[in-house]
């Protein structure tokens, strides 16, 4: 069952913190990854390139958890463990544009290689704990 993101939570993931990404590799073991993060309210959005590892793993196993730290006040942290309900490209390209004006003032991603098709990956977020 969902969990509602509080206020707080809510301001956490819309700030400019660097949020760390763990999924679940073929083996069992966990792969961590920093990514940039958004909020629509509900869900936590992560925007990935379709080949990465991070996708692969989320496509086979929706299991992820998320960890995100305020730089200014570490003991402010939030952990989320959530499940992945879509990976879609629709909106891909426009979600990676929207992220890097938020975390590097940059109105175009300019990391883009050719023949890279952004993602928008959808998290429900299930339990949730931290200081936030």
């Amino acid at each position: 069952m969902a969990q509602q993101l509080t206020a707080n939570q809510r301001k956490l993931l819309e700030g400019k913190d660097f949020v760390h990404l763990a999924t679940i590799n073929r083996d069992g073991t966990p792969q961590v990854t920093p990514v940039w993060v958004e909020t629509d309210g509900d869900y936590v959005i992560v925007n990935t390139e379709e080949k990465r590892l991070k996708t692969r793993n989320m496509k086979r196993d929706p299991r992820v958890t998320i960890e995100v730290l305020n730089p200014e006040n570490p003991y402010t942290y939030m952990s989320i463990r959530g499940r992945v309900v879509e990976i879609t490209a629709e909106g891909g390209a426009e979600g990676i544009d929207r992220l890097s004006t938020k975390y590097l003032g940059q109105d175009k991603y300019p990391f883009n290689q050719p023949g890279d098709v952004r993602v928008i990956v959808r998290i429900e977020p299930l339990k949730i704990s931290g200081v936030a």
